[in-house]
Order: structure tokens, then sequence, then C-alpha cells
């Protein structure tokens, strides 16, 4: 009963935030990547001003602040189901002997 409400209540529930973040942080890389692409073209550009380096940096910025907060959410729902795995684990076995002796 106990593997049971550890399966329900923190390793199901963990998963799902890790693949819910997972999900999330998939194409958000893809918008980093192409606003560094970006950010990289206006840089190299022949003339480029003061506001436009600005602009394009503050965009990548975003989103490589999104693909951090993201990647914390898998790391933290990865941990959640790890913890209740440990504890389906670690429970004792229901063979222990009842002579009042120490079982090894």
């Amino acid at each position: 009963m106990r593997s049971l409400v550890l399966l329900l209540i923190v390793v199901l529930p963990g998963i799902s935030a890790t693949s819910l973040s997972t999900y999330y942080l998939m194409p958000e890389w893809v918008a980093l990547e192409a606003s560094f692409q970006a950010d990289n073209r206006v840089a190299k550009s022949p003339s480029p001003t003061l506001q436009d380096l600005f602009v394009a940096q503050v965009a990548e910025n975003r989103h490589r602040i999104n693909c951090f907060a993201q990647g914390v959410g898998v790391l933290l729902g990865g941990t959640i189901p790890a913890i209740g795995i440990h504890g389906i684990c670690t429970q004792p076995s229901r063979k222990q002997s009842n002579s009042g002796g120490t079982v090894l």
C-alpha cells in the first residue's frame, strides 16, 4: 500500500512535471538558437547601430532565461520521482522475523 501511495503521489507527478518542462523547453531552445543567429548577424553587419545590437541581445537573453527556467523545471521534476523511487526501494521488507531478535 505504501508503494502505491508513493507511486501515485510522488513518482507520477514528478514524471509529469519533468515531461511538461521538457515539452516547453524544446521550442524555447529552438527560439534561442534562432535568436542567437540573429544576434550574430546584427553584430557582423557593416554598420550596426547601438539600438539594433541592444534589441538583438535582449531578445537572445529573454530566450536564454526562459531556457534556464525550463531546465530547472526539468531537473527539479526529475528529483521528485527519484525521491519517491528511493522511498519505495528503502521500505522495510515484510519477511522480518517476529522472534524479537535482530534481522541481518
